[in-house]
């Protein structure tokens, strides 16, 4: 036993110096003259797994013999890049790769196709997209004849890798497990996110003069949004609905059609609602975000009933308190009509999540400051959050006077219609 442990310490240095001197391989670093010079296509397959999570190994195209750490009986995940018009690595590529990792034991490949990709011609590149989706579905094939199952088969693409993921999927007549497509408009799977309404992105720049963040901010959003959802910072719940108007408006807050699970989450773990979006088809859903990270909200139905005898448009604005924190929601994407008796239903997003509320402020403003102020009798407002399975908060009758805050204690609310 002791010649055992003497044995066992004398060979540990040794494994180590041959650790230090396995070389890793990196992404491609090219510069803006490859880009204006033009590339060509070449695919290079950078392995990590969690025996070589910061090194990569390169994979041969032809023999997967050559690469014993590469287990085809665990999942594969591959993660594709798009455009690179400098040349440069993706900022968020190794993140990435580190936080699959940490989800889970598989097989992470990094596809480098930055010879090909780095072109200032941009229709260059996607006519590159074609040949690199057949190379990397050859590679898959080879990966179904060692005893991979393609139904653990996970591709992420970002803007032009999402096309190739696409062409990919395609060529194995629909038998890839998941694909991940981030950086499009157009409705495409079996869900598609809409965050912000799938546009302007809060915090990305609003012109041109803020140079080349004003053109890929909003377009790269997507992928750190994907990041925060693998590193399990907060959750961002969606809704089905038909436009961002709707959603906004509080139209489109039910979660039914989804059953106990309800609603689903945006990113990684929307696998959770597998079956039921299968049998769905396609859903288009919405949400909201912060500016940076953490990147989710918190949301409220709020229901209002007033009895002024005219009717009011205007804006709300809810404060919410809690122990030494507060939040804030204005909602004022349009007008809301405030009719005598009926109820005018609103989403409210937070910021942040107030986990005990002692206190509300309401504040009411039309918007118009040459108009004659007006007040807002409100015979109730209920506060339902959209998450947590808890009582309504409410207030009965309360006059709000216009650009007057008013701050009150909530009170659970009745079980009535009221």
């Amino acid at each position: 036993m002791f010649l055992w442990q003497y044995l066992t310490l004398l060979l540990l240095p040794i494994t180590v110096q041959i650790c230090k001197a396995q070389r890793c391989e990196e992404f491609t670093d090219l510069d803006l003259s490859h880009a204006i010079i033009g590339t060509s296509l070449k695919l290079r397959l950078l392995l990590y797994t969690r025996h070589n999570a910061t090194c990569g190994t390169l994979v041969s195209h032809s023999d997967l013999s050559k690469h014993p750490q590469f287990n085809v009986s665990r999942p594969t995940t591959f993660v594709i890049h798009g455009f690179r018009p400098t040349g440069s690595p993706p900022a968020w590529i190794q993140n990435l790769t580190k936080l699959l990792l940490a989800r889970a034991d598989h097989n992470v490949i990094m596809v480098d196709w930055n010879h090909g990709a780095a072109n200032v011609n941009y229709f260059k590149a996607v006519e590159n997209t074609r040949k690199a989706a057949e190379n990397l579905t050859a590679f898959v094939e080879m990966m179904k004849e060692r005893g991979a199952s393609l139904g653990s088969v996970h591709m992420i693409g970002v803007s032009l890798g999402a096309h190739l993921s696409g062409f990919v999927g395609a060529n194995m007549n629909g038998s890839i497990g998941r694909i991940t497509a981030l950086g499009f408009r157009e409705p495409l799977g079996h869900i598609d996110f809409y965050p912000n309404g799938g546009a302007d992105q809060p915090g990305c720049p609003k012109t041109v003069f803020s140079g080349g963040a004003y053109f890929k901010c909003d377009h790269q959003r997507s992928v750190w949004l994907l990041l925060d959802s693998l590193n399990r910072t907060c959750a961002s719940r969606v809704y089905p609905c038909s436009s961002y108007k709707d959603f906004l408006s509080g139209d489109c807050l039910s979660c039914d059609r989804f059953g106990a699970a309800g609603c689903p989450v945006f990113g990684y773990d929307v696998t959770e609602w597998k079956d039921v979006l299968l049998r769905l088809g396609q859903t288009k859903t919405f949400f909201t975000t912060n500016a940076k990270s953490p990147f989710c909200m918190t949301g409220y139905r709020v229901e209002v009933m007033v009895w002024n005898k005219e009717l009011r448009f205007g804006y709300i604005t809810i404060k919410l308190h809690g122990k030494g924190e507060e939040a804030v929601a204005t909602i004022d994407h349009k007008a809301a009509e405030f009719k005598k008796y009926s109820e005018t239903r609103l989403l409210a997003q937070f910021d942040r999540d107030i986990q005990s509320v002692k206190k509300v402020s309401l504040k009411f403003s039309t918007g118009n400051p040459l108009k004659a102020k007006q007040k807002l009798s409100v015979l109730r407002i209920r506060l339902t959050h959209l998450e947590r399975k808890e009582r309504p908060l409410c207030r009965y009758d309360v006059v709000l006077q216009q650009n007057d805050e008013v701050t009150f204690k909530p009170i659970p609310c009745e079980d009535s219609n009221f």
